[in-house]
């Protein structure tokens, strides 16, 4: 009998859930829309029909071992999301108390997406065989998932391994979190926008983003007009790539990776952004971590990365389960 795993991803928007093979093959998949009123309820009653209609609808000897969710805010410890501020439903919602409560599977676990990305890299990406590596998902913002000695990193309150959430200029840009300065106001989509808009102001070289205003303006336009030369537009890739490069060299201090991987919608610039984040990362490197981290792109399939990373959280979790 082929053993699987339930993976959803609960986003801002929608809701993709997918019913996965242990080698990673997508078996089935389903989504929702993750829009609902503040009280919770609706929508993990919604999610549950989704549960149950999408294993029903599964063909063959397949065993379905846990469910795996990756959600912002995330809380592995105590299976709850925790005053997300892109969701809708506000203070802690207890996602694994509810499913538990409508499930018998042997592991229902959660964690934040950028942790559950981190396991996916390890599990079916990448990271196989490596025991001390960082994940960076530069999307909207900035998450990260650290793993150290094969095991992630999750602090004593569930919440460690905020890169996005380090500081990068105490007196910087306003960061949704109610700080000012953090890495992802800098190194995400939304930030290399606010980058252009910045040297669109004090450089005088003619950008085809010139005219276009700022809710129009998106990551890929960004890139598109770096690779036909857009100085503006390579100027933000650069700027874009010092400030991570820089907060990536401090993280190296922390927890001294074998690779860095970068996912995520900024990611797929490909050497738009590698090449200066390497650059800079290496030029602010202690001496004693220079060359020896590699910083690399994520080989998860963009479109199914988050459903197979939170899969991934199942085999991790039984994995303990039978070491113990």
């Amino acid at each position: 009998m082929k053993k699987a795993a339930i993976g959803i991803d609960i986003g801002g928007t929608n809701t993709v859930l997918g019913v996965i093979s242990m080698d990673g093959n997508i078996i089935a998949c389903n989504s929702i829309p993750t829009k609902t009123g503040t009280d919770f309820h609706p929508y993990m009653n919604s999610l549950i029909e989704l549960i149950k209609k999408t294993a029903s609808a599964v063909k063959g000897d397949v065993d379905i071992k846990g469910i795996g969710i990756g959600a912002p805010n995330g809380n592995y410890y105590n299976g709850t999301i925790e005053f997300a501020p892109n969701l809708k439903f506000k203070g802690v919602v207890p996602v694994v108390e509810f499913l538990k409560s409508k499930f018998n599977y042997e592991v229902i676990v959660l964690t934040n997406d950028a942790n559950a990305a981190a396991i996916g890299e390890m599990i079916y990406g990448g990271a196989k065989g490596m025991e001390d590596f960082i994940m960076i998902t530069l999307g909207t913002g900035v998450g990260s998932g650290i793993v150290v000695n094969g095991e992630m990193v999750y602090g004593h309150d569930g919440f460690a391994g905020e890169i996005g959430h380090t500081i990068f200029d105490p007196n910087g840009r306003d960061c949704g979190c109610g700080r000012k300065g953090c890495l992802e106001t800098y190194a995400s989509a939304s930030g290399i926008k606010r980058t252009v808009f910045e040297l669109l102001s004090s450089m005088i070289e003619p950008s085809t983003l010139r005219a276009v205003n700022y809710n129009d303006l998106s990551a890929k336009m960004i890139d598109e007009a770096a690779r036909n030369g857009d100085k503006i537009a390579l100027e933000a890739f650069d700027y874009t790539g010092e400030v991570l490069g820089l907060k990536l060299a401090d993280a190296v201090a922390h927890t001294s990776p074998e690779a860095i991987f970068m996912f995520g919608g900024l990611a797929q610039a490909g050497d738009l952004i590698f090449k200066p984040t390497k650059y800079y990362m290496e030029e602010q490197m202690l001496s004693i971590y220079k060359n020896k981290v590699k910083l690399l792109p994520s080989e998860l399939p963009p479109g199914d990365a988050a459903i197979l990373g939170a899969s991934a959280l199942v085999w991790k979790e039984l994995k303990k389960i039978i070491s113990k």
